[in-house]
C-alpha cells in the first residue's frame, strides 16, 4: 500500500530521504515552540495585560473623583500604552459568552475571566492592530484600548516563516545537488539502452560519484570485450569461408572433368548443399554485423522488400501507419524482414504485413495462411539448422538458418520476434522494435 504513493524514480526517492526528516524535524521544533514558548509567553502577555486592567479599576475604586479618574486614564496610556474610557450608565448588551478565536484571545479571555470575574467583552477584529476590551462596572462599562502585541507575540510568526523558508531553501538545494548525482546515473542507464537496441554511445565518459564512474568504466569494458568479441567471431569465420571455399572449388573443377553419371550428380548436389548452408552459416554469424546504426524509414523498407517479391508473382498485402522512423542496421534488418517474408511466401499464398508504432515502440506483423508452426515446436524454430520438417516443405532448400539469423538481428536492435496463430489460419511473426 505504501509503496503506491512512493516515488519511482531515484531523485525522487533520495528527495524523500532527505526532505522526510527534515519536515519531522521542522514539525518537532514547531510543536515544541508552539506547546513551551508560545503558549507560555502568550499566557503571560495577557496575565500581564488584565493586571493592567485590574489595576486600572482598583484605582478607579479608591479615587472616585473626576480629577483622578482622568488622571489615571493620562497615565495609562503614557506609561502603559492603554486608551481608557468610562462611559457611565452604560450597559453590555446581552449576549453569549465570549468565545476565542484563537491562542491569544483564548488565554486573555481565560485571564479575564479568573482576575476580574466581571461581566466583559472581547473585539480582536474590528479594529486595527487593536484590542478592545469592555468591562462592566456598578455603574458604567469600561472600555480599554490595548495594542495587539499586548496579547501576542511576533516571534512565533517569525520562527514560522524562517523554519518554512529554511526548508524551502533547503530542499531546492538538495534538488538541485541530487540532480546532478542522479543525471550520471541516467546517462548509463540511456547508453545501457542504446548499446542494447545495437546503437553506438559516442562520446559516454565516466562521470559523477565514485560508485557512478566505477559502474560506468565497467560498462565501457563490457562494451569493448561484446564488440571485440563479435569482431573476432566475424574475422574467425571469414577465414573459415575462404579456407573452405578452396576445396570446394577444387571439388567442383574436379568434378567438371568427369563424365557425367549418377554418382557425380550426387556429388554436385552435396558440394551446392555444402555451399549453401556455408552462405547461410556466414550470414548467421553476421547476424550482428559491424554496420553503423542510421535511421531507416521501415515502412519505405518493407515496400522496396514487398516490391521485389511481388515481381516474382507472390501476392503480398502491405499496410503500414504512422512514423516508422528509427536507427537500425539496413542491411541486416533489410535480410531479418526478407527471411521472415521469403519463409512465408514460400509456404502460404496469401501474405499479409502490417506495421505501425504500439506504444513505445514499432510492431511489424506477418501473417499467412500456410501449415503454420505448432505451439510446442515454436521454441526449436528458432534454434540453428532446425528444420520443422512436418510443418515445413523439406524441399524448400533452406538449412534451418531463417528464423535463428532473424532473431538474431532483431534482438541486436534490442527487439524480439514471437510466432503466434495467425488469424488467416498460418502463423503469425509479431516483430517488435523499441524506438
Amino acid at each position: 500500500m505504501i509503496k503506491r504513493f512512493l516515488p519511482r524514480s531515484l531523485l525522487g526517492r533520495s528527495l524523500l530521504i532527505i526532505v522526510t526528516p527534515l519536515i519531522v524535524v521542522q514539525l518537532i521544533s514547531t510543536l515544541i515552540f508552539y506547546e513551551r514558548h508560545w503558549d507560555s509567553v502568550t499566557r503571560w502577555l495577557a496575565a500581564s495585560l488584565v493586571g493592567e486592567i485590574d489595576t486600572i479599576i482598583v484605582h478607579m475604586r479608591d479615587f472616585p473623583d473626576p480629577a483622578n479618574r482622568a488622571w489615571i486614564f493620562e497615565t495609562a496610556r503614557l506609561r502603559l500604552g492603554l486608551d481608557v474610557e468610562y462611559k457611565r450608565g452604560a450597559l453590555l448588551p446581552a449576549g453569549p459568552p465570549p468565545s476565542a478565536a484563537n491562542i491569544p484571545e483564548r488565554e486573555l479571555i481565560r485571564m479575564l475571566r479568573e482576575r476580574l470575574r466581571r461581566p466583559f467583552s472581547v473585539d480582536t477584529v474590528t479594529y486595527y492592530k487593536k484590542v478592545e476590551i469592555r468591562v462592566q462596572l456598578p455603574r458604567g462599562v469600561l472600555r480599554v484600548m490595548a495594542p495587539t502585541k499586548r496579547v501576542s507575540s511576533p516571534t512565533t510568526t517569525i520562527f514560522i516563516s524562517w523554519s518554512i523558508g529554511s526548508a524551502v531553501v533547503l530542499f531546492i538545494v538538495a534538488t538541485i545537488f541530487m540532480r546532478n548525482q542522479v543525471r550520471p546515473i541516467k546517462r548509463l542507464a540511456n547508453a545501457a539502452e542504446s548499446f542494447g537496441k545495437g546503437r553506438d554511445v559516442p562520446g559516454f565518459k565516466p562521470t559523477g560519484a565514485a560508485e557512478v564512474r566505477q559502474a560506468s568504466a565497467a560498462f565501457i569494458r563490457m562494451r569493448q570485450r561484446i564488440k571485440r568479441q563479435i569482431a573476432q567471431r566475424t574475422e574467425m569465420l571469414a577465414g573459415v569461408s575462404h579456407d573452405l571455399r578452396t576445396p570446394l572449388t577444387r571439388m567442383k573443377l574436379q568434378l567438371a572433368m568427369l563424365k557425367s553419371g549418377r554418382e557425380v550428380k550426387g556429388l554436385r548436389a552435396d558440394i551446392a548443399e555444402m555451399e549453401v548452408m556455408l552462405e547461410e552459416y556466414l550470414a548467421f554469424a553476421r547476424g550482428e554485423g559491424t554496420e553503423n546504426p542510421v535511421e531507416t524509414d521501415i515502412a519505405k523498407l518493407l515496400r522496396e522488400i514487398v516490391g521485389k517479391v511481388r515481381r516474382k508473382g507472390k501476392t503480398i498485402a502491405l499496410k503500414s501507419s504512422g512514423a516508422l522512423t528509427v536507427p537500425v542496421r539496413p542491411n541486416a534488418f533489410r535480410r531479418c524482414l526478407t527471411n521472415l517474408l521469403g519463409n512465408a511466401v514460400q509456404h502460404a499464398d496469401k501474405v499479409a504485413i502490417a506495421a505501425g508504432r504500439n506504444g513505445n515502440a514499432i510492431e511489424i506483423i506477418i501473417d499467412d495462411n500456410g501449415p503454420g508452426i505448432p505451439k510446442t515446436k515454436r521454441a526449436e524454430a528458432f534454434k540453428a539448422f532446425s528444420r520443422l520438417d512436418p510443418s515445413r516443405n523439406p524441399d524448400s532448400g533452406g538449412v534451418g538458418l531463417g528464423l535463428t539469423i532473424a532473431r538474431d538481428i532483431i534482438r541486436g536492435h534490442g527487439g524480439e520476434v514471437a510466432l503466434e496463430d495467425s488469424p488467416k489460419g498460418g502463423l503469425r511473426v509479431r516483430l517488435r522494435l523499441p524506438l
